[in-house]
């Protein structure tokens, strides 16, 4: 029997705080053959990634500790290693690639520094040498005209090659193990799969081991041989993917395989008054160059676009990073300056200034994507749902503010009694909560939903929709759902707008659209989000 290239034996992760020590990994135990490609699966906070960064020994020391467990890699027990050891391992023997590489690489260094400086620290590359390695990775995972890249900085590169760059150092010293922390889970379902196919050659091309750790069980699905299922900071079933997604074991797995979005969405009555119309909306930024800044041309972000929203309808809009998408919410909202008539409850709004459209305001509101960054971590709940309340109707008592921050609370499932703490005492589920919450406050008629469960498990994404369907039906709101995520979309939308450059290239109702998508850019979408079996099996893409 092959010996493992990494085991993980009895390994226990423990952090102390305020003179408290709290347990996040409990004593769990697995292998990394020669090759092999091991999953790490589970829910926010499950320990997965804490396990990982022990590996590499990564956290923050003292303050976190391992009360039992070693770490074997090649038969030298990681743990033990001195710094000066472990640091030659990492980045050599063993790399790792984070979710976010835009928070991973340094925004005050061009690709090629980045890259070569790994070069020079392990391999003492220079000069030329070094600038031609650089070339040859950056080739390798797929950056093309790699040599006019050398002097870009990570923000002048787009999510997926931003990726490629973190896989390329990862890559530059052909470890042995390379670890991935949901390097997929920020990006296009399009990016997505080139990512994985990318990693999925790589490994076989250089003959690597993967650890890779992810929320997605679709992810799982397509890359990994064994598959480790945590909660808790247990590792509560693994086995071959073939046996535990075939058939499960633990409660727990069970739900995760059950958790992804489902149903449809409900039928818009007929005769329900559009709240929207709007188009063909235009919304151009110019490019300024030369000493005088004059306009040599236009970014086209959304090129002629027309939407319209009934009355308890969800239009949901899907494309790439740089579609148009957001943008597109952003002008009907009237967020950013557009040309084209936009007609929201019955009223032309697009010539409106902004004391005018104040009143407006209440109407129509917006869920972002990421709740962390659009609460204020200086406001309490209560102050952050009651912000609207404060703007739009200035002479309500506190105590009937303070009933209404509890009737959304209540609404959107968390509890009232919570509503004096602080965004960062919550998961990210709850996060998003209070930022619907936020939007609800107000009673709108009209919801511009922008990613708003792109950055969550694969559970309270359901959650979220279920959440939204509900909303929806007591209300009777028009939702405008950008997303890139087809899963979410196909359980929520009505109809469907495919946006490609600042484009509409595709749009009907819903059903249509999954069933018999008309155009090759959306088919792409379909097969990278469902996979070409799983699309063609669900009856989602038909030849």
């Amino acid at each position: 029997m092959t010996a493992p290239l990494l085991s993980v034996q009895d390994l226990s992760v423990a952090f102390r705080q305020d003179g408290a020590e709290t347990l996040a990994v409990d004593r769990i135990s697995f292998d990394v053959l020669p090759g092999e490609t091991v999953a790490l699966v589970g829910e926010s906070g499950s320990g997965k990634s804490v396990s990982a960064l022990s590996i590499l020994k990564l956290l923050n020391y003292p303050a976190a500790s391992h009360p039992s467990g070693r770490i074997l890699f090649e038969g030298r027990d990681l743990l033990a290693m001195a710094e000066d050891e472990i640091r030659r391992v990492r980045g050599n023997d063993i790399t790792m690639v984070f979710q976010e590489p835009m928070t991973s690489l340094n925004p005050l260094h061009t690709i090629e520094r980045q890259v070569g400086e790994i070069l020079a620290l392990h391999r003492g590359l220079s000069g030329r040498a070094a600038r031609a390695r650089v070339l040859e990775l950056l080739g390798l995972v797929g950056i093309r005209d790699a040599e006019s890249r050398l002097g870009a900085y990570p923000h002048q590169l787009s999510g997926g090659q931003r990726q490629r760059v973190m896989i390329a150092m990862a890559l530059a010293n052909e470890p042995k193990l390379f670890i991935a922390d949901e390097p997929t889970t920020a990006l296009d379902v399009t990016v997505q799969a080139q990512i994985l196919k990318l990693l999925a050659g790589l490994k076989a091309r250089l003959g690597m081991a993967m650890l890779f750790i992810t929320h997605d069980l679709g992810i799982v699905r397509k890359i990994a041989d064994r598959v480790c299922v945590m909660t808790k900071g247990r590792i509560v079933e693994a086995g071959t993917v073939a046996e535990v997604f075939g058939s499960p074991q633990h409660a727990y797995t069970r739900r995760l395989l059950a958790a992804e979005p489902k149903g449809r969405a409900a039928p818009v009555p007929r005769g329900a008054p559009f709240l929207v119309q709007a188009g063909p909306v235009k919304v151009w930024f110019p490019i300024r160059r030369g000493f005088l800044r004059r306009t040599v041309g236009h970014v086209k972000a959304v090129d002629g676009v027309s939407v319209a929203v009934r009355e308890g309808e969800t239009v949901g809009v899907v494309g790439e990073s740089g579609s148009g998408k957001t943008t597109l919410g952003l002008a009907l909202l009237r967020l950013v300056r557009s040309e084209g008539p936009i007609c929201v409850l019955g009223r032309d709004i697009d010539g409106l200034g902004a004391k005018a459209l104040r009143p407006l305001r209440k109407e129509m509101q917006v869920v972002f994507q990421d709740p962390y960054g659009s609460l204020s971590p200086r406001m309490s709940v209560a102050e952050i749902v009651a912000e609207g309340l404060t703007v739009q109707h200035r002479r309500m008592p506190r105590d009937s503010q303070r009933e209404a921050v509890a009737r959304a609370l209540h609404d959107v499932g968390l509890d009232p009694a919570t509503m004096d703490r602080y965004p960062h005492e919550f998961s990210g589920g709850q996060r998003q909560r209070i930022a619907i919450a936020r939007a609800m406050a107000l009673d709108p008629k009209f919801v511009v939903l922008d990613e708003p469960t792109s950055a969550l498990d694969m559970s309270v994404q359901a959650q979220i929709v279920e959440l939204l369907r509900k909303l929806q039906a007591s209300r009777k709101l028009a939702y405008l759902f950008i997303s890139h995520d087809l899963k979410v979309v196909r359980a929520l939308a009505n109809h469907v707008l495919v946006m490609q450059d600042g484009r509409v290239v595709e749009e009907g109702p819903a059903e249509q659209i999954f069933a018999r998508p008309a155009q090759d850019y959306t088919r792409a979408l379909m097969a990278a989000a469902f996979g070409l079996e799983a699309a063609a099996a669900a009856g989602i893409v038909r030849e």
